[in-house]
Formats: C-alpha cells, structure tokens, sequence
C-alpha cells in the first residue's frame, strides 16, 4: 500500500486567482451598499472598510497579478557600487498600476503639468473621483494609460482619460509626498465666472462655474493661479481663479489681438504689452482701486439682529420715503440720527429736534478729527451725520437707519455698525416718470421730477451698483412703494430667524 502511494502521489493543488477584476466589484458593491449605507450601521461599516485605500490598493495589487500585468524590474545599474549603497532602503512599488473604473466622458477631477518632459499631476480636485480613491497623489508621473504611453501634453492626457470607459488602469511613478491638510475657508464671489469662456484655465472641464453674490467652500488655495472650491449647496469641486490671478485679469486690458489667442497653460499675466486700465478719482468717485472686490472670506453665524440698516441709493429713487414708512410702523425698534448744521436756527426751531446746531469752527474741528460719517456743504453752511449720534440710537437698543451715501459704508461695514446694507435700485425711467406723477397726484410729493432729472436717477443708479455693489446684502427695485416697503420689512424679520453669512472679520 505504501509503494502504491509513493508511485500515485497526490499532485500538489495549483492555486489560481478566482478573478481578475474585483476593483470593478466592489465598485459595484459600493454602489449597492450607497443607498443603504445612512439606515443600516453594518453597511456603513463595510462602505467604510471597501473605501480604504489600503484596502484598494490590496485590490488592485491582486488583480495586476492575476493578470499578469506587471513586468521584472531590470537589474540595477548600481551593483557594481558600494555594498553600503546597495543596502539603502528602495520603495518596493518604485512603479505602480493604479485601476479605476469610469464611465466615457466623465471627468476624474485631475490637472496635469509638464515636469522634465514629463506629466506630472498638478493638482487633485476635492471630491472627485481620483480624491475620493486616494490612490494618486500630487506629484505622480503617469507613464502609461492601459498599456499605451502617454506623452507629455496635457491635453491629449485629459483627452485620453475622458474618452476613456470601463477599467482603466495607469501606470506611475509615485511622488511620495507628505500629504498635508489645506486650509478652508468660505467667501462670497463678487463677480461672475464661466469656465468654458476662460483661455487661462488649465482644464475647462474641470472649472467651477458662479456668479456675483454666491458662496462657495474653498478646499485648496496652493496654487498662485487656480483655487479648488465647491457651492455650499453641494456638487463636485473645480477650479476658480485665484484672488491675484482676478486682480491682474481686471487691473490689466488686454488688446483685441491677445484676446483671439489663448495663452500656455496655467500662464500667468505677463508675456505681452498690456494696456492699463485707470481708475479715475474725482470728489465723487464711485470707486477707488483698493475697492477692487474679488472675493470676500465670509463665516455663517446664528440668527441676529443688526445694529444699524444702511439704505443706498440714487437722489429721488425713494430712500427717505420708506426710511420714515419703516420708522412709523415700528418706533420701538427703529430709529435714526439727527443731522448736525453750522447754520443758525431759525426762529422756530428746536436744538435737536430736526437739526443739532453748532458754530462752524466747532464742526471743522470734528470734521478735522474725523467725527463725521460723512459731510457736506450747501449755501455756505456745513451739514452731516456725526458717529456718535448712531452709537447713541444703537445705545437705546434700536436699529439706527441710516440713507448715506455709498462712500460712507468704508466706515459704517464694520464689526462696530454691523449693518444690513439695502440697495433701492432705481426702476426703467418710463416706470419711474409714472411713480413720479402718481406721487403727485396723491399728494405725498409736491415736485415733479423732469426727463433730465429721471434719465440721472437711472443713470446714477446703475453707477452705484456697479461700484459698491459687493457691499449690498439685499438690492430692492423700487417700482412700487407699497411692494418695496413689504420686500425690506420682510428681510429684516429673517435676520432674527435664519442664519447668516456676514464678514469673517466680524467674527474673529
């Protein structure tokens, strides 16, 4: 029996991969476990465990070697050198097979950059796919994309990896760097930004479109040109100029024939002739070059309530009008400050009752040690608004309403005033002309404005939103009173209820 054994010895079992392919599996088991995941602790538990990138990597190591898709690293050219040498420690997967799966036309959120002739990963989107695995990293060179070389234009990379579907699997040489932790940060977008229409952007897919006045998180502000950020209201992170790209795009013209070609990649302002734009300045400028708002840090706070609401708007567009309108229905909660003059009372005024009077080098004085919001000068006599006339409103623990001029929010948009600034825009002339003639014939105003009056109103409208327009919480059209006075009414009771977004240094 024993020599029959040892003559039919048991063949040893071969041992063979089940599958080559369990990257793609268990990208499908994710997304059967997605929908369950927030109701059921197990599922969440096991989302969690498929999503290491230990666990990935162990994955897709097993899958290269059932396939058979790795190579013998060539012997070294150093084995001739100095034992000592040889024994320094050598990463094991000085190249690596990275597998991911995608769908044609999906983006990987992923910009690549021209290193010693090679592509290097630039820069990794927050959120996207590439992040979202944690296989790649920052400074990795891709070698190949399913066995094919990949060159070193960027734009044959991205153009190659979106048509791309199915299992895709890249070959690289990893980085090796330290990952660190960005800092974030919310700001409110004092412009309007569209991607598709931007001949610097690296890659326009992988741009975030936005306008003047939305919120967005900004993950990563390591590059000079292109920050990554996402809306607050969710989606995928993309790239948006950074605060000094934008500041030299609007500080600098173009010329027509620079605008028909775009520039290299991730260029920066310089190159070419540029014609500056200047700002001009005048007693009345409507804006000055520090002004110039790009985007604004921004921190979200509990409902309050502010301490001054500040109305900006054109002459005869309706300021004062719901100013007294917003103070009648409420003198509890509001008020407002009593204006100082130089000149002399008359015979049947009061000190402090429609005007505070004081001597004229008195008011200099103040005006000289900047007492003053704001002041002016009108038949010889000086007027204006002194500081500590809202503080004694605020004191009372009223909401001072204040109609200023738009210069004036330099001073009043601070943690000091906490303002709800209020733009009463002006309406189309043919609807102001008709406001204008109904005031009349109710007998609420006694002048009737004339076309040169109303064009200007119109006209110096638009110019203040244009240039204090990155101050305004809330703009109103003005082309009806009753439906004016409900919209602001309306806002201000949301400050005591719903949350806000207000200046970060009115915060920290």
């Amino acid at each position: 029996i024993v020599s029959i054994f040892q003559n039919k010895l048991v063949p040893e079992p071969k041992l063979e991969a089940v599958r080559e392919n369990n990257v793609e599996l268990v990208q499908d088991i994710l997304k059967e476990l997605s929908p369950i995941a927030h109701s059921s602790q197990a599922a969440d538990e096991l989302v969690r465990i498929l999503k290491e990138p230990h666990f990935q990597s162990l994955l897709e190591t097993h899958d290269s070697v059932a396939s058979k898709n790795y190579e013998t690293p060539p012997p070294s050219p150093c084995s001739f050198m100095d034992a000592a040498l040889n024994n320094q420690p050598v990463p094991p997967d000085a190249v690596r097979m990275v597998g991911i799966r995608k769908v044609s036309g999906e983006h990987l959120g992923v910009t690549f950059r021209v290193e010693n002739g090679e592509l290097v990963i630039a820069r990794i989107l927050h959120g996207g796919m590439i992040d979202q695995q944690g296989l790649l990293h920052v400074g990795d060179i891709i070698k190949e994309v399913n066995g094919k070389e990949v060159g070193n234009d960027p734009k044959v990379l991205q153009e190659m990896l979106k048509e791309a579907s199915g299992s895709v699997v890249l070959k690289i040489l990893p980085s090796y760097q330290e990952p660190h932790t960005a800092r974030q940060a919310f700001v409110k977008c004092h412009f309007d930004y569209d991607p598709s229409h931007d001949n610097l952007i690296p890659c326009k897919e992988a741009g975030l479109s936005f306008n003047s006045g939305d919120i967005l998180q900004i993950f990563n502000q390591e590059d000079l040109n292109w920050w990554q950020a996402c809306h607050i209201e969710g989606g995928s992170a993309g790239l948006i100029p950074s605060q000094l790209l934008e500041e030299k795009r609007k500080a600098f013209v173009k010329r027509d024939l620079e605008l028909a070609t775009a520039g290299p990649l991730c260029a920066g302002m310089g190159g070419k002739k540029k014609k500056r734009m200047m700002y001009l300045t005048t007693k009345n400028a409507e804006f000055d070059r520090h002004e110039l708002k790009i985007y604004e840090e921004v921190a979200k706070v509990p409902p309050f309530r502010r301490k001054t609401l500040v109305l900006i708007g054109a002459q005869g567009v309706g300021r004062r009008s719901l100013k007294n309108k917003l103070m009648v229905s409420d003198s509890q909660r509001y008020g407002t400050t009593i204006p100082f003059t130089s000149r002399k009372p008359k015979v049947d005024e009061r000190d402090g009752q429609m005007y505070s009077f004081m001597t004229r080098s008195e008011m200099e004085c103040d005006i000289k040690n900047g007492r003053f919001l704001e002041h002016g000068e009108y038949d010889g006599n000086f007027y204006g608004t002194k500081i500590s006339s809202i503080h004694e409103v605020m004191d009372t623990g009223k909401i001072c309403i204040l109609d200023v001029n738009p210069q004036a929010l330099k001073v009043l948009r601070t943690s000091e005033f906490l303002p709800y600034v209020v733009f009463i825009e002006a309406p189309d002339y043919e609807v102001l002309k008709a406001m204008n003639r109904s005031a009349i014939e109710l007998g609420v105003v006694t002048k009737q404005m004339t076309d040169s009056e109303l064009k200007r109103t119109v006209d110096e409208s638009e110019r203040i939103k244009r240039a204090y327009g990155h101050y305004f919480d809330l703009c109103i059209i003005n082309d009806g009173h009753e439906a004016a006075f409900r919209t602001l009414r309306s806002a201000l009771e949301k400050l005591t209820t719903e949350q806000q977004w207000v200046p970060v240094n009115w915060v920290f």
